[in-house]
């Protein structure tokens, strides 16, 4: 997730922070710098300008903290100003107390309405403890309700769809009916899409929000189009007054560019963004976390509550006591490679910490070779990975039937792993650090 983005501003920083001294050179060369990051990204060159010119603004006459070196206060600088691109007023998704919520989805064909759908319904089962209805609407492509029946038979979700009807608000009236016999509290109403934006799309869209009277209006945005995305954004808003969106697959290195570019031109709010296939794949849009991993900060905090939502709960108190203590070893380790291996969410943890991820770079595979070589090893050798010599290693290596390059590399692994514990132990649950080394 906003690989590309965060490579080229970790380079930019890595730079900025070598130097003992800022000054108005090597600040103006790191601007130029994002500016080409931003636009090689695929950021609409107008956000690009206004952003620039509003971390240079603040960067004139830097004033240092105390606390901070003068390369830390730059970066906390483009930090704030991308928060604040970022943010919105109303970010919650918006639903009605007092009767039926209903949540529109719109957006072009391919975009992911459909999935979203179910993983907004998943959602608000988990968080909110919902009964959502998905009602198929996307009348126009035969294999629309296929699919939406498919993912809400595979999650528990009740559904809607009539395969028969060629008339939207037919569908609707009846789906509200059967709502109201399976006391359903929140309808998401999956409507069509096409390759472009036409007149008979926008008419169709208006007619089911005119008669539907939707709580919320969402704009499904595919996170991989860029500036595409960004236009048909416009092209919505201006005629449906849409009062959000949801940036979808965002699993890709891109992303980043459509995330600045739709939230700055049409002033619409981002509420969510998806990934993968999973239902649970979907979380809120938090414009400070998903700054600091466009810029390739760590997310501790990110991390600690997907963790929470992840892992068995006496497992993770566990592991935090043993975190307090300072006795994080390679027992552990390999307890929560098992974890995140049956919960099949490495990648997705280690999102949150594009540094460690880096270091680390698991796949399923490795996780096969990783318990190998920590099933070979003794158990004092786990709980101290440090005495672990060279005959040792050998040893080990020859028992696992892997090769001593391998095992070098999960001690560096688990070194690595050490650190971000640290960093979750020093920050807490409920703080949220600027933490930029």
């Amino acid at each position: 997730m906003f690989g590309q983005l965060q490579n080229r501003f970790s380079k930019i920083f890595k730079t900025i922070k070598g130097h003992g001294k800022i000054t108005e050179s090597n600040i103006s060369d790191a601007i130029r710098e994002i500016r080409i990051a931003l636009l090689e990204s695929d950021v609409n060159y107008k956000v690009v300008g206004t952003f620039i010119n509003r971390v240079k603004e603040k960067s004139e006459g830097l004033e240092v903290l105390d606390s901070i070196t003068p390369g830390q206060h730059f970066i906390k600088i483009v930090l704030d100003e991308m928060i604040d691109f970022l943010s919105s007023d109303i970010s919650d998704i918006k639903l009605n107390t007092k009767s039926l919520s209903i949540i529109l989805l719109a957006g072009l064909q391919g975009s992911g309405k459909t999935t979203t759908s179910a993983k907004i319904a998943g959602f608000l089962k988990r968080e909110y403890k919902k009964k959502p209805l998905l009602i198929g609407l996307d009348l126009q492509r035969p294999a629309a309700a296929n699919q939406l029946e498919v993912l809400a038979k595979n999650n528990n979700i009740d559904f809607f769809t009539d395969k028969k009807s060629k008339n939207c608000l037919e569908v609707f009236t009846n789906a509200k009916k059967y709502a109201l016999e399976i006391k359903a509290d929140v309808l998401i109403l999956d409507t069509a899409g096409r390759l472009h934006i036409d007149n008979e799309l926008i008419d169709e869209l208006k007619d089911i929000i005119n008669y539907s009277n939707p709580d919320e209006i969402v704009y499904i945005s595919d996170g991989m189009t860029g500036q595409d995305a960004v236009n048909s954004s416009k092209t919505f808003m201006q005629n449906c007054n849409m009062t959000g969106c949801i940036l979808t697959k965002m699993d890709g290195d891109s992303g980043g560019g459509s995330a600045l570019s739709i939230k700055e031109v049409t002033g619409i709010p981002i509420k969510f963004m998806t990934f993968g296939e999973n239902i649970s794949s979907i979380e809120r849009f938090n414009p400070e976390r998903i700054s600091r991993r466009i810029l390739g900060l760590d997310d501790v905090v990110g991390l600690v509550e997907q963790a929470q939502k992840s892992f068995d709960q006496d497992k993770l108190k566990n592991l935090q006591n043993k975190m307090i203590k300072n006795e994080f070893d390679l027992n552990d380790f390999r307890d929560q490679i098992n974890q995140m291996d049956k919960m099949g969410n490495f990648s997705d943890m280690l999102k949150f910490m594009p540094k460690i991820n880096k270091a680390i770079n698991f796949d399923k595979k490795k996780i096969i070779w990783v318990k190998a070589l920590i099933d070979s090893m003794t158990l004092h050798e786990r709980k101290k990975p440090e005495i672990i010599s060279g005959s040792r290693r050998k040893r080990i290596a020859n028992g696992s039937g892997r090769s001593l390059q391998e095992l070098n590399q999960l001690l560096k692994q688990f070194q690595q792993m050490k650190k971000m514990m640290k960093k979750v132990k020093k920050v807490g649950i409920n703080k949220f650090p600027f933490n930029i080394g």
